[in-house]
């Protein structure tokens, strides 16, 4: 939903087409989210099907199916009214499907791997991805870049938890040693 959503509300700021919502999408989310053209247009497409957009200066006739990649699009009054629930309602089904998630399991469920080894190169590459973020946050100009902090305070933050849960990880392992007498 959030691309859905996100591409709506680019719409409900300035009607806009399909390219321009990409690279519109791409530097709102600080270039940390490309998306597919073609995820664009499907987008589009269901957006006008639900009836939360329509081409730009239209009653909602449609052109030629060619004209997709060229049309304006902008907000009805129901995409607004569905803009407007979508802020104003918080993200609550987070997932814990993350791949260093299912990695870790995997690897206990399996015992394919040296869940010690994982746990360890997975703290390396976390620990280095923080010490890159944190460098990116000091060059950047909070007056020009505010998108661009507040995504690096997000990265950084959930890296500092990713550590802190291989750590919980780690402890937990000794702990079953421990009781096992390993």
């Amino acid at each position: 939903m959030s691309v859905r959503n996100s591409l709506l509300a680019l719409i409900a700021a300035q009607p806009a087409h399909g390219y321009g919502l990409k690279s519109e999408f791409e530097s709102s989310t600080a270039g940390e989210w490309p998306l597919n053209a073609g995820q664009v247009y499907t987008t589009l497409s269901r957006l006008e099907r639900d009836g939360l957009i329509i081409p730009a200066g239209d009653s909602g006739s449609r052109g030629e199916a060619g004209e997709l990649d060229r049309r304006a699009w902008e907000v009805t009054a129901e995409g607004r009214e569905a803009l407007a629930r979508w802020f104003d309602t918080p993200v609550e089904n987070r997932s814990p499907r993350d791949e260093v998630v299912i990695k870790v399991l995997v690897a206990i469920a399996t015992r394919q791997a040296n869940l010690r080894q994982v746990l360890q190169t997975q703290r390396s590459a976390t620990m280095k991805r923080l010490q890159e973020y944190t460098r990116h946050k000091i060059e950047a100009d909070p007056d020009e870049q505010l998108a661009w902090l507040l995504l690096l305070d997000a990265m950084i933050l959930r890296a500092d938890a990713e550590i802190r849960w291989l750590d919980l990880c780690e402890q937990r392992l000794k702990q079953l040693d421990e009781e096992r007498g390993s």
